[in-house]
């Protein structure tokens, strides 16, 4: 597979399709980032400095039984720092940070009531360290900005061994794109270069990809999440921090777009009217903008400090080796235990070789899916397609997928209860079963359950083995550490671009149609997006409760990152949903009318008058709309809005992935509907999000055009 979407030859070659009028990735990529070719682009501002030395301390001072007591804002100003006993409990360690805590705040209270008395030696010490800063206002309103930070040096030393395994790849994956070098430290960050690693709002991966996002580059389905995967998933994050760019302008904004959002990032440039990183993280606020989004792009800087002086920090490191391996693609839906037998190779080295295959494959519920790249070691037979064809007999090969995972109940179980065991709400199984909400479950009684993957969190993986010698002439891969097994994600959905919305009493619902892995209905993706909707809903109850963790333990439980938790939603749509003060909103593609209407508990006709519309007059991408809230609330019409917005991309990217993209120059006559029929009928709103500052309601001859280029799902790459 190239990350590029560019047709592959022989690894290291890729042979670029020209035509009259579409050029291809390899060009377009100037054309997209003109700051590629900065000569640092990844500028370190002497303003922010401050705040990477702290990070850098965090990450290689103090480990996991230590913290810093700091102020949130200004992260030049450390109080203590407090040291736990190995043994020493969760709770007495929250107990000598809040007594911590309360010194400190009583310590700046009486300074700042002091005026000019003379001060102890200590509250002296503590004035000092708010130099000019230190005015009784400032230090009292510093009095609720006490914050801990636990240290992570032990963590970081981890993922800098670790990250051997897979420098090599991301290295290429990053240069096959254009991309900065600098990029490839961002797992420091992210996941200590665990590839095991979940977050409790169920981030998974090295890269620490959200379902919802990773499905627009990878395949997460039942049977596969290519975010445990180090290899695909290095490939869609290159992709994601690529469009981010594109979208942004600037690598800081990209990053930190890549913990906050785009829109989120997006609004925080138009805001200040400025792309500069520096002043977006003093000034601008937010209720989603906080500690973790502030301080993103500053921790990165620190993580490539670090990881360009290992030595210096931890002094001698033996990194992890890289393994090698071969794939053969597997001929049709086929179980791994006729895998194993034609193979003849031990179930733990497959495993170990392919984690982005889920827990329902190995356990038989699932079949590995047709066309799926098996990773084999190398210290066995060569395979091919046709090879492993001909050891398997017509019974063993199969058309489809197997049927979707059911679970036995249990005595005392309880629809919450397996809700909570498969990580998605009481209110999705029942639905999933036809139940109500309260029904109770009967034991020996067999429920399906949702395909997704669990909100759960991986212990930190240790230091790989040794690796088996390498054959002569093999491209050098890493080998994974073995990941836990996650229950099995969504099932394929497919979308077909939205049609006008009636006005009626019921909310717009995405259509479907069939698609390489059969027909499936639209609550499919109803179901979906709710469950991307709760996880979304208890990133904010995270980001609300702006947790400390004291331990190693409850730092993991909460996330595998090296920094805080991120307070936004990780989502490439940079659209702002939001209405304006003056009850505007800007339309976005696949929206009507007949949308607004419904979502506004109004009539299309009353949308209409009130923009002074003439009847078959169409509504453009852009352009701002006027609506009337008497009926129902501003909150209400976003959240509308938002949802259905995350079913028609939840849909879509069931069924389909982008896989690279091509610049289009538009010709007389173009309009965004020809370019989005000329692509297998992609959705307007895909072509807006790679093109958010485009006029694509006046397309002008010359103008160049961002198109994704999507593949199928199933198709095998």
């Amino acid at each position: 597979m190239n990350s590029t979407g560019g047709l592959a030859g022989p690894r290291g070659s890729i042979r670029w399709p020209l035509t009259r009028r579409w050029v291809f990735a390899a060009l377009s990529w100037l054309a997209l980032a003109p700051a590629l070719a900065q000569d640092n682009p990844m500028p370190r501002p002497p303003l922010l400095e401050r705040d990477v030395q702290f990070w850098i301390r965090v990450y290689t001072q103090i480990d996991t039984n230590a913290g810093f007591l700091h102020d949130q804002y200004n992260l030049g100003v450390v109080y203590d720092t407090l040291h736990f006993a190995p043994n020493t409990t969760p709770a007495e360690r929250e107990r000598q940070v809040d007594q911590a805590r309360e010194h400190y705040g009583g310590a700046l209270r009486r300074i700042a009531d002091a005026a000019d008395a003379p001060l102890s030696a200590e509250d002296q010490r503590i004035k000092e360290l708010w130099g000019a800063e230190a005015t009784p206002a400032r230090l009292r309103s510093a009095i609720e900005d006490i914050r801990f930070q636990l240290g992570q040096a032990d963590r970081f030393r981890a993922g800098l061994i670790r990250s051997g395994a897979w420098e090599t790849h991301i290295a290429e994956t990053l240069a096959n794109l254009g991309l900065p070098a600098e990029l490839a430290v961002l797992p420091h960050v992210e996941s200590s270069f665990n590839p095991a690693a979940y977050s409790k709002v169920g981030a998974a991966g090295l890269w620490q990809f959200m379902r919802s996002t990773g499905r627009r580059y990878m395949r997460i389905d039942s049977a596969v999440d290519d975010r445990l995967d180090p290899f695909r998933s290095t490939e869609a994050a290159a992709q994601l921090l690529a469009y981010n760019h594109r979208v942004l302008g600037t690598w800081p904004l990209a990053l930190t777009a890549y913990n906050h959002g785009t829109a989120g990032v997006r609004r925080a440039k138009e805001t200040l009217g400025t792309d500069d990183i520096a002043r977006i993280v003093r000034s601008y606020s937010s209720r989603t903008f906080g500690f973790a989004s502030r301080n993103f792009y500053v921790s990165f800087l620190a993580a490539l400090d670090i990881d360009r002086n290992p030595e210096k920090y931890f002094g001698a490191l033996q990194k992890q080796t890289e393994a090698r391996f071969q794939e053969v693609q597997v001929p049709a839906y086929v179980p791994m235990a006729t895998l194993e037998r034609a193979l003849k190779i031990d179930a733990d080295k497959l495993r170990a070789l392919n984690p982005a295959l889920l827990r329902s494959v190995w356990d038989g519920q699932q079949r590995v899916p047709k066309a799926y790249h098996l990773r084999l070691p190398l210290d066995g037979s060569g395979w091919t397609r046709e090879l492993l064809a001909q050891r398997l007999s017509p019974a063993e090969m199969f058309a489809g997928q197997s049927s979707p995972p059911r679970y036995r109940v249990q005595r005392g179980d309880t629809l919450t209860s397996v809700a909570v065991r498969y990580g998605v709400s009481a209110e999705t199984l029942a639905r999933l079963n036809h139940l109500r909400t309260g029904a109770r479950l009967h034991a020996g009684r067999s429920i399906t359950v949702p395909e997704t993957a669990p909100v759960t969190v991986a212990a930190a993986v240790a230091p790989a083995p040794a690796a088996p010698a390498p054959a002569a002439g093999s491209p050098p891969v890493a080998l994974a550490p073995a990941a836990p097994a996650p229950a099995a994600a969504s099932p394929p959905v497919a979308l077909a671009p939205a049609a006008p919305a009636p006005a009626a009493a019921t909310p717009p619902v995405a259509l479907a149609r069939p698609s390489p892995g059969g027909a499936v209905s639209a609550d499919v993706a109803q179901r979906e997006s709710a469950e991307d909707a709760a996880v979304a809903a208890a990133k904010a109850r995270t980001a609300a409760t702006s947790p400390q963790p004291v331990s190693a333990a409850q730092a993991e439980a909460l996330s595998p990152a090296l920094g805080p938790a991120a307070e936004a939603e990780q989502n490439p749509d940079p659209n702002d949903y939001s209405v304006a003060h003056d009850d505007t909103i800007r339309v976005a593609g696949d929206e009507t009318l007949g949308h607004y209407a419904d979502w506004l508990g109004v009539s299309t006709q009353h949308v209409r008058e009130l923009n002074r519309f003439k009847f078959h007059r169409a509504v453009l991408i852009g352009q701002r709309i006027k609506l009337d809230f008497r009926k129902v609330s501003r909150e209400a019409f976003e959240a509308n809005r938002r949802e259905y917005h995350r079913q028609l991309q939840a849909a879509y990217f069931a069924a389909h992935r982008i896989v690279g993209t091509e610049v289009y120059i538009a010709r007389p006559g173009d309009s965004v509907w020809t370019l989005t029929q000329r692509t297998a009928q992609m959705p307007m709103w895909l072509v807006q999000q790679y093109n958010p500052d485009v006029d694509l309601a006046d397309l002008r001859a010359g103008t160049q055009i961002v198109m994704p280029r999507v593949q199928e799902v199933g198709s095998g790459g």
